[in-house]
């Protein structure tokens, strides 16, 4: 079964269901996480994680998918809506609006590649932020931007045995109860940027 979405190929779940519904008047994208949904494979050996579902497409050679991101709240530690990709268990990635356990809002990026390489980006003070992946060759790059206008670079990376990717919208609460994440001004183009840290 697969979800429309004005402007985006036909959606459909992985690497398991997850629940989510598409508002046809505005085009926007509302995702629920239940409890204890995260993707995570802990590099300090607690274990790997991959209960929450993505709701995405396969991923073509160039592209650029774009968001904007707002997580209903209260916001329990790590509820986050993300951009997302996935090859498989130990080969994925996501950029993320998540709620730090200092309480901000934040940017954060995650790049798996067996484990997890987890990293801090910037405080987000309204709430909301833009969230972009691009796929660049055999590059994928992250970019956050507080107007979907002027993009600020998270992260270039590549992701091992990457052929089958698939991209899209996750939604997580790894110690919450529930997450509630909405996406709209979705953007979807063939071209990456030409310039990945010029703002563009």
């Amino acid at each position: 079964m697969t979800i429309e979405v004005a402007g985006l190929p036909p959606l459909s779940w992985f690497p398991q269901p997850g629940a989510g519904a598409v508002d046809d008047a505005t085009g926007g994208l509302t995702l629920t996480a239940g409890a204890g949904v995260d993707w995570t494979n802990d590099p300090l050996g607690s274990g790997r994680q991959h209960r929450a579902g993505a709701l995405g497409f396969p991923a073509p050679a160039e592209f650029t998918l774009s968001a904007r991101v707002r997580v209903a709240g209260p916001r329990t530690t790590y509820d986050a809506g993300a951009l997302a990709v996935w090859v498989d268990e130990d080969h994925w990635a996501k950029v993320c609006f998540e709620w730090s356990p200092a309480g901000e809002a934040m940017v954060v990026s995650v790049v798996t590649n067996d484990w997890s390489d987890d990293c801090n980006s910037t405080i987000v003070e309204a709430g909301e932020v833009h969230l972009r992946v691009s796929r660049v060759g055999e590059a994928w790059v992250f970019h956050a931007s507080p107007d979907g206008t002027v993009w600020h670079f998270v992260r270039v990376f590549r992701l091992a045995s990457a052929a089958t990717a698939r991209v899209g919208f996750l939604a997580q609460a790894p110690f919450g109860e529930v997450c509630e994440v909405r996406f709209d001004d979705i953007r979807f183009g063939p071209k990456a940027p030409t310039d990945l840290r010029d703002g563009s």
